[in-house]
């Protein structure tokens, strides 16, 4: 959540801010006037207790009908303290459920629109010229049904639409990937971490998902949990209520975990193989920073990214997602977007996003800097989806024969390989 100061000291940025969102503007409105009424109700609240202590104390030292005028004073003001204690338990309510819906203050330079009005960072890879080596590339389906690598229709027989096996070559790719995804962020200095997939609802509302992105969870009512989405919420739940050390800063863990996503409004789009699925794996980087750090550790978060890319040899472009692209969490997000083939287009492999301190405050999260302690922020970035991850891999180390080349970097954690060849053709 934002800081309640800095709505009041600016409140005109911060309908700017859901204006570019493209989120409710009178929303600020309404939590102002909540605030207020809080904030005035506990005034109130205060003034009538402090007379009622002071009452209290004349009481015992009272006579006759003094005594009584006061004993009935004494009534009619404890009943103005619980009828004030009430309003004020009201407004802070309202404040904070209106404070919980509001999204996290858009960065100044990110671009304004919806989800075309990206702007393109740069540009990084060779595009293959599938015509010049005289073939047409197959999608991956087609590539990982050749490799007996992807099963979807058994997938589909057992748990429904959007959901595979990764099977012989498939399965050993994805560990493939996950393994030296691990090895990239433990070298930077990121700590492995395993975490569990299902969640209270505090550690899910506390990072964000379930305002706009609620639709997308799942959720278990009869347990009161939720699958996540993204071990990003795990890992932000793993500190929250703790005041953590300002030389503990920065803390970096590296999770992997399974993610769930209903996929809700997107009935029709990438229905064909694994591009968009129910359930998935994923190895995301999250970090814990000092605020004034979280700039440039956005920008690291991305260059990590960028060298994964770059490392499994993949062409792609680093965009600057528009405002109404952000998720409500998000300040700004960088989007690494691969090239596929057969789509003709860049798609999202990895995201990279500031948070700042919106998520901190919201989970109670906090770093003691001597005798100052204040939220710090945190930022989130994917390193590694898998099934996304194969999809851009199969098509553009594809070969005319249905064979794919395995990019050097990966060798070493699939046996040597250096090509994955067909079992049927």
């Amino acid at each position: 959540m934002i800081d309640l100061r800095q709505l009041r000291e600016d409140p005109d940025r911060v309908r700017a801010s859901q204006r570019a969102r493209g989120e409710d503007v009178d929303l600020v409105d309404a939590l102002l006037s909540a605030d207020e009424r809080r904030r005035s109700s506990s005034a109130r609240f205060d003034e009538l207790r402090a007379e009622q202590k002071t009452l209290g104390k004349l009481v015992p030292k009272a006579q006759g009908e003094e005594k009584a005028a006061l004993l009935k004073k004494a009534g009619q003001l404890s009943t103005a303290v619980k009828e004030a204690d009430a309003a004020q338990n009201e407004a802070a309510e309202e404040t904070q459920r209106l404070l919980l819906r509001l999204g996290n203050l858009v960065h100044p330079d990110v671009p304004v629109g919806g989800e075309d009005d990206f702007t393109v960072r740069e540009t990084l890879g060779t595009i293959r010229d599938f015509e010049a080596e005289g073939f047409t590339p197959r999608d991956h389906l087609e590539l990982g049904q050749l490799l007996g690598a992807i099963d979807v229709e058994r997938g589909a027989k057992v748990s429904g639409s959007r959901f595979y096996y990764l099977t012989g070559i498939g399965a050993l790719l994805e560990l493939a990937l996950v393994n030296a995804a691990i090895a990239q962020a433990t070298e930077a200095g990121f700590t492995p971490m395993l975490t569990p997939a299902l969640v209270k609802p505090r550690a899910m509302e506390g990072t964000g998902f379930l305002g706009q992105a609620a639709e997308n969870v799942y959720q278990l009512e009869k347990d009161e949990l939720y699958l996540v989405g993204t071990s990003e919420v795990a890992l932000a739940g793993y500190h929250m209520d703790e005041i953590l050390s300002v030389d503990q800063l920065p803390m970096r863990y590296a999770g992997f975990s399974p993610c769930f996503r209903r996929e809700a409004g997107t009935y029709g789009k990438d229905t064909r193989g694994i591009f968009r699925v129910h359930q998935f794996d994923k190895v995301e980087m999250f970090t814990y920073v000092a605020p004034e750090d979280a700039e440039a550790e956005h920008l690291r978060l991305l260059e990590w990214e960028k060298q994964w890319l770059t490392g499994l040899e993949l062409p792609f472009q680093v965009i600057d997602v528009a405002t109404g692209d952000l998720g409500a969490s998000a300040s700004r997000k960088y989007d690494c977007e691969a090239w596929i083939p057969t789509q003709g287009k860049y798609r999202e492999l990895t995201s990279a996003s500031n948070c700042n301190e919106f998520q901190a405050r919201r989970l109670s999260i906090r770093y003691r800097d001597g005798k100052q302690v204040r939220p710090l922020a945190t930022l989130n970035g994917t390193l590694c989806a898998v099934p996304r991850t194969i999809v851009a891999l199969l098509e553009n180390h594809q070969l005319a024969d249905g064979s794919v080349r395995v990019p050097a970097m990966l060798r070493p954690y699939l046996g040597g390989r250096e090509v994955l060849e067909p079992v049927a053709k």
